[in-house]
């Protein structure tokens, strides 16, 4: 077998997983129901509740404390996805699926890459949730239409990059409980970063970990078009966090999926 014709094999492999891997999405509520409706009702209660909180000093300027917090509830949801996305292939380590799927002649990397493929669309799917709350109550995207899409094609990258830690724990662990068991640690490691409040009004020892923190670098780079238009600026910044998560998270699978398969 030519290396083209490998590569052709192994993508259109990617491709029905990929649609597999969202037919189970839409079919088990369990999995996408927690993508829009925690991170929305954080939204709410935090719009709701702290939207005095543009008025301090030294609070970036924003049409309305909305605007800022869109991105925060967006990085949520992708984190989310990416938790999602690796329940669901712990689930089919359970089931046996994955064990069927070593022993043909495809290419290991080909099975990460159909389930972050799904993660990835799923990304999309919760970035136009948010793009079109916010409009419905009265968020002002001074990026524009430019600036919308921007956000989109960040939403997708982020949920993959989100995706490449939970396929890691999921190839590690091998069970849906073990990577659910993280669904708190996604909130705490959220909130050490920028994405629901700005870098110079936090305290010590949140701000010096949120500036360590990738995750504000993603945050703020997605709240660049939002808040002050497109500029390269903040997606090189988004692009950046997300390069960190997406290449931790690769060598972590890499080397997780090298162990199952020789214990296996």
């Amino acid at each position: 077998m030519t290396t083209r014709e490998s590569m052709r094999i192994n993508g259109a492999v990617a491709l029905v997983l990929a649609k597999r891997a969202l037919r189970q999405a839409l079919r088990r509520p369990q999995f996408l129901a927690p993508l829009v409706i925690f991170p929305s009702l954080m939204l709410a209660v935090n719009t709701g509740g702290a939207s005095r909180a543009t008025q301090l000093p030294g609070f970036p300027h924003v049409h309305g404390f909305l605007d800022f917090e869109l991105a925060g509830a967006l990085i949520q949801s992708t984190m989310l996805a990416g938790v999602s996305g690796g329940i669901a292939l712990a689930l089919d380590f359970e089931l046996g699926f994955i064990d069927r799927l070593f022993a043909a002649p495809i290419s290991r990397f080909t099975i990460v890459a159909g389930r972050l493929a799904a993660v990835a669309i799923m990304g999309i799917g919760v970035g136009i949730w948010f793009v079109a709350v916010g409009l419905i109550f009265g968020a002002h995207f001074q990026g524009g239409p430019l600036g919308v899409f921007i956000l989109l094609v960040l939403a997708c990258a982020s949920a993959a990059a989100f995706g490449t830690l939970g396929q890691a724990l999921a190839i590690g662990a091998g069970r849906a409980s073990v990577v659910q068991g993280i669904f708190p640690l996604v909130f705490v490691i959220l909130f050490l970063s920028s994405a629901f409040f700005p870098h110079g009004l936090l305290q010590e020892p949140a701000k010096t970990i949120a500036h360590l923190n990738p995750l504000s670098l993603i945050a703020d780079g997605m709240r660049g078009p939002v808040v002050d238009g497109v500029k390269a600026t903040y997606i090189v910044k988004a692009l950046g966090g997300i390069a960190i998560v997406a290449g931790f998270g690769c060598v972590l699978t890499a080397l997780t999926l090298r162990r199952r398969v020789r214990t296996g």
